[in-house]
């Protein structure tokens, strides 16, 4: 009897999901061809305070592709496909959270709206548990359209955007438009993508000298995104509208509803570690 409950309890133990179950976290960047994301991108103050929040904070990856592509190619969803697949088979993941920002959110979308593109997708869409998505450019934004068309922007935001690069056609308005009407999910009228995708919506810029809060993540970039949120709508984070942001999946919240302060986050500071963005993206998951 102690012989078969023994084995009993090992045959138990052999197909509970404690087993080889395990979860873990992708950090999708955004434009931008990066080669060490983790500290250029996101910097590891952000990356190790989010990842706290997991089960098993160790088991992370932080992505470096392509992304001044367009989504579906090769260096750009190819690479992120390549990146994530070997992630999850070298840590037997079966519980992914993706935390992307900006256009990384589209590359994301890409994946998860067309599973039969490439062999790896299937793979991927079924680790995955959801998205948090910061401040995505679903619905592409104006200053893409004034960056191609050669005017004052160029030069003022290619430090954000880059320079005409075939990422920053793709996330003009109108071309947005049309891939979230074809070959992308998850916007309205639209079949589902089939996973949460969670937003959180950066809402205005505050670059005033004599206010500390302003200096978070780079003054002088607080200081530009003022500028171009001239030309956007009043609900901006200085680079994408409100209404972009949050044309795909489901708003989580929008910046001043949870942060510290009721501060609003910039289109730079949504990817740092400011007014407890981290903490709240920690504890969430």
């Amino acid at each position: 009897m102690k012989i078969y409950t023994k084995l009993l309890l090992l045959g138990l133990f052999a197909v509970s999901p404690l087993s080889y179950a395990a979860s873990g976290l992708a950090f999708i960047h955004g434009t931008g061809n990066q080669t060490d994301a983790l500290s250029d991108y996101w910097t590891r103050d952000f990356v190790d305070s989010v990842r706290q929040g997991a089960t098993t904070p160790n088991n992370y990856v932080v992505i470096n592709c392509n992304f001044d592509q367009y989504m579906w190619e090769d260096v750009a969803a190819g690479c992120l496909a390549e990146q994530l697949t070997r992630f999850i088979d070298d840590k037997a993941i079966t519980d992914l959270t993706l935390i992307t920002h900006s256009n990384g959110g589209n590359v994301v979308r890409w994946v998860l709206s067309n599973p039969t593109w490439d062999g790896r997708y299937p793979k991927i869409i079924n680790a995955i548990s959801s998205v948090i998505a910061i401040a995505p450019s679903s619905g592409g934004t104006p200053l893409a359209d004034a960056v191609n068309q050669g005017n004052v922007f160029e030069t003022s935001l290619g430090w954000l955007l880059g320079y005409g690069s075939n990422a920053v056609k793709q996330q003009q308005v109108s071309w947005m438009s049309y891939y979230n009407n074809t070959w992308l999910n998850g916007t309205a009228g639209r079949p589902t993508l089939g996973k949460p995708f969670e937003v959180i919506v950066g809402s205005d810029v505050d670059s005033a000298f004599w206010d500390s809060d302003s200096y978070c993540a780079g003054y002088q970039y607080q200081v530009a995104l003022e500028t171009t949120q001239n030309w956007l709508d009043d609900c901006s984070d200085g680079f994408l509208e409100c209404q972009s942001q949050s044309a795909a999946g489901t708003v989580w919240f929008t910046d001043k509803q949870r942060t510290a302060g009721r501060e609003p986050l910039s289109h730079q500071q949504s990817r740092r570690a400011c007014f407890n963005l981290d903490t709240i993206i920690a504890d969430h998951i």
